[in-house]
């Protein structure tokens, strides 16, 4: 059983490190980084919070007891200002005591209980929003990171084509080498260039390795060199509403300050309830009677404290204030959102257009180096112009790869933008 059990976790190790190496995609490593932030783990305690918050203000409209005592001595006590005859009147003890139990029920609270509960509720959308904004903000990150990853994948596979060019040419001419047409000079500007491209590779090799690593930070996840990043759909057409988390947080902000306005109210109401006391003492209920004894109490309890107010009407212009406040902050993070959508709007079509420009450069490019490749072959053509014509096809080549890339991610950082 247990080498059966250990054959099993294998397996599913080996499955996980072949999924991390196979492929990954850009959604994917969005719904990865906020599931490894840190900060999404204050959303339990959020929710934890709420939920014993709402239990508390519920518990307040539940029975109340108390335990109280106390022991006093006064300077002078109650007595009868007459002597009756015949009677001797045991004067009150200066020294009293107490002990008693108290029970009380709410009845009426002034609404104190639901608005605490309704400010538990929006308390923790409005923290729960605001985490999610900064969670949001991870996807700019990601974006510059995937697709930084997909430049570089782009420009090693232009390389590659170069290469192949650069090895063709180099083939021919030490064909001609043999055939003592031409100089061994010849061959070494090709093999410069081989070299010099491989140095290429190499440097952007190890930037793609650190962009990975980085990209395994944020995901949590490893990633090896032979990891395929899937290339996002190429997106036409935009919602241009904004749905960014950081409108709820602005609209949960402002819900908050309308509940505390109602904490207000309800604080200066007046409060009814039902008590219940019993206890022992000396004296007790009757002040005529020095002895300990036990006795009991209850009835309807009304309190209304006007102090409250006196402020209340300042602490509601205060939280006006900070309720147009909120609304200005809001207008200034539209103003800058919309200032931005227009930059990213203006930049992808200028992405499309240079992109319409880079293929037919490309094509006339290959033409002129296919020629040039013939020419070669005759004779007509030295390396040093092959390969000028090879590098201005690579560089026309790596331009339209380059563009491509800048137009995905110029979109996908519009979708974030905008809150898609």
């Amino acid at each position: 059983m247990g080498r059966v059990f250990l054959i099993f976790i294998l397996i599913v190790s080996f499955l996980k490190v072949s999924a991390q190496s196979a492929s990954i995609t850009l959604n994917e490593c969005y719904a990865l980084s906020m599931g490894n932030y840190p900060l999404i783990k204050q959303q339990g305690l959020i929710a934890s919070t709420k939920t014993y918050t709402i239990e508390n203000a519920r518990n307040g409209l539940l029975p109340q007891i108390g335990l109280y005592g106390q022991a006093t001595y006064q300077s002078d006590v109650t007595g009868l200002p007459i002597k009756i005859p015949g009677t001797d009147i045991t004067p009150i003890s200066k020294d009293q005591y107490k002990v008693y139990s108290e029970v009380t029920q709410v009845l009426y609270d002034g609404g104190a209980t639901a608005v605490s509960k309704e400010l538990a509720h929006v308390t923790a959308q409005q923290e729960n929003a605001q985490i999610n904004t900064e969670i949001y903000k991870l996807r700019e990150n990601i974006n510059q990171l995937y697709f930084g990853i997909l430049l570089i994948n782009s420009k090693l596979d232009q390389i590659e084509l170069r290469k192949a060019d650069l090895q063709k040419g180099l083939d021919v001419t030490l064909g001609a080498i043999e055939n003592g047409v031409a100089y061994k000079s010849n061959a070494d500007f090709f093999r410069a260039e081989l070299i010099s491209a491989n140095q290429i590779v190499t440097e952007q090799t190890s930037l793609r390795r650190a962009y990975l690593n980085m990209l395994g930070v944020y995901t949590g996840q490893v990633y090896k060199e032979s990891t395929f990043l899937v290339i996002p759909e190429v997106y036409e057409t935009f919602s241009e509403s904004i749905t960014r988390p950081e409108i709820d947080q602005f609209e949960f902000q402002k819900q908050m300050l309308g509940i505390q306005s109602k904490m207000i109210d309800a604080k200066n109401r007046p409060r009814v309830g039902l008590f219940v006391q019993g206890g022992y003492g000396r004296p007790a209920l009757n002040f005529l009677k020095n002895d300990f004894v036990f006795y009991a109490l209850g009835g309807l309890r009304f309190s209304w404290h006007l102090s409250g107010l006196y402020t209340a009407k300042g602490e509601k212009h205060l939280l006006n204030n900070n309720s147009k406040r909120i609304d200005i902050q809001k207008n200034i993070f539209l103003f800058h959102t919309q200032l931005k959508i227009a930059q990213e709007s203006e930049l992808i079509r200028k992405w499309r257009d240079l992109i319409e420009a880079d293929e037919e450069i490309v094509v006339l490019r290959n033409s002129i180096k296919n020629t040039a490749a013939e020419q070669l072959k005759s004779g007509v053509k030295l390396p040093a112009d092959y390969i000028r014509e090879v590098n201005a096809e690579n560089m026309a080549r790596e331009n339209l790869s380059y563009h491509k890339i800048q137009l995905l991610a110029a979109q996908y950082s519009h979708k974030v933008t905008l809150g898609q």
